[in-house]
């Protein structure tokens, strides 16, 4: 989570890593890095102030953009560093600020505003760069998963001619669908129809097979099978508009934790179906509403390739299916079938009631941005926030209710352990 335009005076980016392990701090002199359980510091440099911090899991590979404040680290650079060797691996220069980064252990992507550049990891080998519409938040989520290499970001707003489109209406804000885009076939593979309004927040879980949604309202979260778009959870954060902040599931997909600009973190239950590995089947792509058609992106060997959102639609409508795309990503009913059909409950309809949280935590202060993960190992609830803490709070699994601190720390005072006071 990028910090710099919060006005704190130490603190610019804060995240965990891809299995919640770690994590990774960007202030105005350096950055560090933190392991979660036993709390730690692993490892930091001071370089000059550092605005995104990426880690690929629990490795020495760390991806670093510069907050400006350094000629070498430009907010336009990206580094790819080996800690351990304390050396640069490699350097790409943007033509515009780079606003997010995401790593698994095939791909890297980078998110400018308008555009998401795919690279191999392994080479750092620029595949493809899909243009996109303005997307200033970088709202985007890279799945950890090798096998279900999925990136989901914001559908471009609807064209006239798409069927997503309101005829009547001159509306251009920003569209509440979410693009399902592999990362490994180089595709979009289906459109989740995801909110009435734009889309604030999207996380995918560790298995690449779970895709949450939040709007700009921030009211009803949304969970949905990917790639095969089907909604399979809706839960109500609260009665008033907030911004979600940050949306994680735990390792195993039974949990999933929101946190927002107030002070409440709200722990939901997902079902224990569906969550596994026949989740996300067809493994890239979609048995109903997906598409085979290439995105807007332009291959690193070649000139831009006409497609993306409209080709993807383009393709429906020859295969007749247009007419059916957004039923098909808000419809839970008889078109189910196959492996969806074996997780979802039969009495599910779209009108459900949204099912209010399982259990809540209450931070010290509200309007602080914040970042949550569960733990891997226990369960529990680990949140960072801007104002530079570390907390751990105690999930009652059975009876859920308010979550008990555990311990906290800080990371602007890496060994003050403030358990002790």
């Amino acid at each position: 989570m990028n910090l710099s335009n919060k006005g704190n005076n130490e603190l610019l980016f804060i995240n965990f890593n891809q299995d919640f392990s770690c994590i990774s701090v960007g202030t105005q002199h350096g950055y560090k890095i933190y392991n979660c359980d036993p709390f730690g510091k692993c490892f930091s440099k001071s370089d000059g102030g550092i605005g995104i911090v990426e880690m690929l899991f629990c490795t020495s590979l760390v991806a670093l953009v510069g907050a400006g404040e350094h000629p070498s680290f430009s907010p336009r650079r990206l580094q790819i560093t080996n800690t351990k060797r304390q050396s640069t691996i490699c350097e790409l220069t943007f033509q515009t600020s780079i606003l997010a980064v995401k790593l698994n252990r095939r791909r890297l992507i980078v998110v400018l505003e308008q555009t998401i550049f795919v690279y191999d990891i392994s080479n750092m080998k620029l595949l493809h760069t899909i243009e996109t519409s303005p997307n200033q938040t970088a709202i985007c989520a890279l799945s950890p998963s090798n096998e279900n290499c999925y990136i989901a970001y914001p559908s471009p707003t609807p064209s006239p001619s798409s069927p997503f489109s309101n005829q009547s209406s001159q509306n251009t804000s920003p569209s509440g669908d979410v693009l399902i885009f592999d990362a490994l076939s180089l595709q979009v593979v289906n459109i989740v129809q995801a909110h009435k309004s734009p889309v604030a927040y999207v996380a995918i879980n560790s298995e690449g097979t779970l895709l949450a949604t939040a709007s700009d309202k921030g009211t009803v979260i949304r969970v949905f099978s990917i790639p095969n778009a089907q909604k399979l959870s809706q839960f109500r954060r609260g009665s008033y508009p907030a911004r979600i902040h940050s949306i994680s599931f735990n390792p195993v997909s039974t949990l999933l934790c929101v946190s927002s600009d107030t002070e409440t973190v709200h722990i939901f239950k997902l079902s224990t179906t569906g969550t596994g590995s026949n989740a996300g089947a067809n493994n890239g792509t979609s048995n109903g509403t997906g598409g085979t058609t290439n995105p807007v992106v332009r291959h690193s060997s070649g000139p831009a390739t006409i497609g993306g959102f409209e080709a993807f639609i383009d393709g429906k409508k020859k295969s007749g299916g247009v007419g059916t795309i957004r039923r098909q990503s808000l419809h839970l009913g008889r078109t189910v079938a196959g492996s969806v059909g074996n997780y979802l409950p039969d009495a599910i309809t779209e009108m459900w009631e949204p099912t209010r949280d399982f259990a809540y935590l209450k931070l010290p202060s509200s309007g602080v941005q914040s970042v949550v993960a569960l733990s891997n190992n226990t369960p529990q609830v680990m949140v960072v926030t801007s104002e530079g803490y570390f907390y751990q709070y105690n999930i009652d699994l059975e009876n859920g209710g308010e979550c008990v601190l555990l311990k906290q720390y800080s990371l602007l005072e890496p060994n003050e352990d403030l358990n002790s006071q």
